[in-house]
């Protein structure tokens, strides 16, 4: 059995078993549990992840931001929506004067659980893969696109190797995983652009921007999220959002 069907036959099991379910707003009789974030809060935390991804693609990626690949850029816009974004943060990040979402204002207990993702072993660490992002810290949707929210997930399996997306409402963001590509070596000594990439060969940082209809027309067909592609795996929520 290929690698591909064997994660498909899994998120399969763990959807039945219930592991994975579907995801559900909670209600004023379902209490969100311990450390989770309450409807008001989630809804906030989009708004920050909306805005700390799309930040990396207009300005290009942080240097705060290290192992530049799909599951990396989830990990890091969480990572940065959690924080407090206090002066310090917006100095740091080039945003003082800009105008920001409102906090999420996290109570200490919040903050202690957040702190880190759980690894395929159950582990807390602050790396994870993407196939532990999903399996381990996020819950299925579904299949169909209307049950997304921005700062939802796509998972692709494409056997070996695993691939997420981030479902910004009318556009969805992601990183290829690819180093980018080396500059192209100076200019000989006393040459006009000395030590500096040609800027006719601009460097490609990764990061890509697609509208839902360009990718559902996508020519290589295994990263179309459609019902009838056996590489998508569905749409999915991170686990800690109450809707």
């Amino acid at each position: 059995m290929s690698a591909r069907r064997k994660l498909l036959g899994l998120l399969g099991g763990l959807a039945v078993s219930g592991l994975l379910r579907p995801a559900a707003a909670l209600t004023a009789d379902r209490p969100a549990p311990a450390g989770w974030l309450d409807g008001e809060q989630s809804d906030r935390f989009r708004a920050w992840l909306s805005f700390i991804v799309a930040d990396q693609l207009q300005r290009g990626p942080s240097p705060r931001w290290f192992h530049r690949d799909c599951a990396g850029l989830a990990r890091f816009a969480v990572a940065e929506t959690l924080r407090s974004h206090d002066a310090r943060w917006r100095r740091a990040n080039g945003l003082a004067g800009r105008r920001l979402p409102p906090e999420l204002d996290l109570a200490p207990v919040q903050r202690s659980l957040l702190n880190g993702w759980t690894t395929l072993d159950g582990e807390r660490q602050n790396f994870v893969t993407a196939q532990a992002l999903i399996q381990k810290n996020s819950r299925l949707l579904g299949r169909e696109s209307a049950m997304a929210k921005p700062g939802d997930l796509l998972f692709f399996d494409q056997g070996d190797d695993q691939h997420l997306m981030i479902w910004m409402g009318s556009w969805i963001a992601y990183h290829t995983g690819q180093p980018p590509p080396a500059a192209p070596p100076a200019a000989p000594a006393g040459g006009a652009g000395q030590g500096r990439a040609s800027p006719s060969t601009p460097q490609d940082n990764g990061l890509r921007a697609v509208t839902p209809a360009q990718l559902l027309q996508w020519k290589d067909t295994r990263w179309r999220p459609r019902d009838d592609n056996p590489n998508f795996a569905g749409f999915f929520r991170l686990a800690f959002l109450s809707r």
